[in-house]
C-alpha cells in the first residue's frame, strides 16, 4: 500500500518538481544529465524509463519508434527539449544509439517470436535439410540409416521422428541446435559425449530445445535487456539471440556436472535452479553473458 502511494505521488508530483529543480541548477534536461552520468546498459535503461514515464507525447512515442524513423525522432526530441546541437554535440549521437537499442530489442522479440511460431514441417524440404544437417554435424562418422529411425536417440531426441520434439519451440529449437553445432562444433561434440555419461547423462537435443525456451522466455520478459544493451552497441539481431543460446548450452552442461544430480528425474529442479542463476546474473547493469572458450 505504502509503495503504491509513493509510486503515485512520485510519478505525478515529486518527479516533475525534481526534474524542474535539477534543470534550473544544471541547465540541462533529464536526458542530457543521464548521458553525462551513465554509460552502457544503465544509460540506455535510464533513457528508456525517462522517455516511457514522460508526460510529453513526443518522448513517450520515442520508445516505439522503428529504425527508419530514429533520426527524425531524435530531431523531434531535441526540439521538444530545446537542446542546442552546437552546445551539446554528443546528444544526437547518444540518443540515436539508445533508440536503436530500445527499438532493436522490441524488433528482436518479434523476429524470434515469428520463428518460434513456425512449426517444424516434414514436408518442407528446408526443414528436412536442416534436421539432416544437425545429424551430420553431430555424427560426422555415422550414417543415418533412415529419416525415421531409433538412431535419433543417439543425439538426444525422444522418439524415432524428431519433428515431434520441436512442438513447443517450433523451428526455432532446431535452428538453435544447428547454430551451436555449426559454430562451436568441437564443444558440441564434447557436450554430446558428456550427455551420454552413464550416471549424469541427459538427452542432448531435448535439453537444447528446453534451453531455447529459456532463452526465449528471458527475451520475452525483457530480462535480456542489460545483456544486449551491453553486448550490442547498435541493433540486436537473431545472431545475438543465437549467441546467448550458445552461452546457455555451454554453461548448463558445466552446471549439470558440477551439481551432480542423483537422477535425470530431477531435471526440472536443476533446470529451474540454473534458470534462477542466469536471472540473477542478468540483473547486473554491467552484465554481458558471452561464450568464452
Amino acid at each position: 500500500m505504502f509503495i503504491s502511494l509513493w509510486e503515485f505521488f512520485y510519478g505525478h508530483f515529486f518527479r516533475f518538481w525534481m526534474k524542474w529543480l535539477l534543470r534550473q541548477m544544471t541547465g540541462k534536461c533529464e536526458l542530457q544529465r543521464i548521458f553525462d552520468t551513465y554509460a552502457g546498459a544503465q544509460r540506455t535503461h535510464r533513457i528508456e524509463n525517462s522517455l516511457t514515464y514522460s508526460k510529453n507525447k513526443v518522448l513517450q512515442k520515442a520508445t516505439l519508434v522503428v529504425e527508419s524513423e530514429v533520426d527524425r525522432c531524435v530531431e523531434d526530441i531535441m526540439k521538444e527539449k530545446n537542446i542546442n546541437p552546437e552546445k551539446d554535440a554528443s546528444f544526437k549521437i547518444c540518443m540515436k544509439a539508445c533508440l536503436l537499442q530500445i527499438s532493436g530489442y522490441k524488433q528482436l522479440y518479434l523476429d524470434v517470436e515469428s520463428v518460434r511460431k513456425r512449426p517444424y514441417d516434414s514436408d518442407n524440404l528446408q526443414h528436412e535439410k536442416l534436421l539432416l544437417k544437425l545429424w551430420n554435424l553431430l555424427m560426422p562418422t555415422k550414417k543415418l540409416k533412415a529419416r525415421i529411425s531409433k538412431q535419433w536417440a543417439d543425439i538426444g531426441f525422444q522418439g524415432d521422428d524428431p519433428k515431434t520434439d520441436f512442438r513447443g519451440m517450433g523451428i526455432l529449437g532446431l535452428i538453435n541446435l544447428v547454430y551451436f553445432s555449426e559454430n562451436y562444433t568441437s564443444e558440441a561434440h564434447q557436450i554430446l559425449s558428456r550427455s551420454n555419461h552413464p550416471k549424469l547423462g541427459y538427452s542432448y537435443a531435448i535439453v537444447g530445445i528446453n534451453l531455447t525456451e529459456m532463452a526465449y522466455s528471458l527475451l520475452k520478459s525483457e530480462a535480456l535487456k542489460f545483456h544486449l544493451y551491453n553486448f550490442v552497441p547498435g541493433i540486436p539481431t537473431m545472431e545475438h539471440f543465437h549467441q546467448f543460446y550458445c552461452y546457455l548450452v555451454y554453461e548448463f552442461d558445466k552446471f549439470w556436472f558440477e551439481e551432480k544430480p542423483e537422477s535425470i528425474m530431477y531435471f526440472n529442479i536443476y533446470r529451474e535452479k540454473f534458470h534462477e542463476k542466469i536471472k540473477r546474473l542478468l540483473l547486473d547493469y554491467n552484465v554481458s553473458l558471452t561464450l568464452k572458450i
